[in-house]
């Protein structure tokens, strides 16, 4: 009998461990911005964006193996800076790079990605989550689809 004691109190210890995980919001990954950090959650920080790229991207086909890379324009049309928090894509295929400094007032800036084609026959629809100080919504998707065709050898 200690044996089954024993197993129900390490089953009982691991359903509650597993309660503190994080948990995904509707908009993402994460949906909360200010647990990123504490002054890109005062609202009186939050500025605007506007995307020069469409959010949504279309580029065709590429062979396998091929890299592609995306990049999604920006302008802060606030009058604060602009800080992306985080720029998290939606696997892991594809690499994010976001600017690392706040953007000023009037000026522009962009979100890079470089999607991994190797393994990844057929169509591809990829989504990055941008997590910024902005009004409104503090996350943003923008989207890119690539068919990828099967090497030639």
């Amino acid at each position: 009998m200690p044996t089954l004691k024993f197993f129900c109190f390490v089953c009982a210890l691991g359903l509650v461990a597993c309660q503190g995980g994080s948990k995904k919001g509707v908009g993402g990954p994460i949906s909360n911005l200010s647990a990123l950090a504490p002054a890109a959650g005062d609202t009186a920080t939050f500025t605007t964006i506007e995307w020069l790229d469409s959010a949504s991207r279309h580029f065709g086909k590429i062979a396998e193996g091929q890299k592609l890379d995306v990049s999604f324009r920006f302008r802060n049309t606030g009058t604060r800076p602009l800080v992306i928090q985080k720029v998290q894509p939606s696997c892991g295929c594809t690499v994010a790079e976001q600017p690392t400094e706040p953007v000023a007032p009037g000026a522009q800036g962009a979100i890079r990605a470089s999607f991994n084609s190797e393994g990844r026959v057929g169509s591809n629809h990829k989504t990055l989550y941008v997590y910024a100080n902005t009004k409104g919504t503090t996350s943003h998707e923008l989207q890119f689809d690539v068919e990828v065709e099967k090497k030639k050898w």
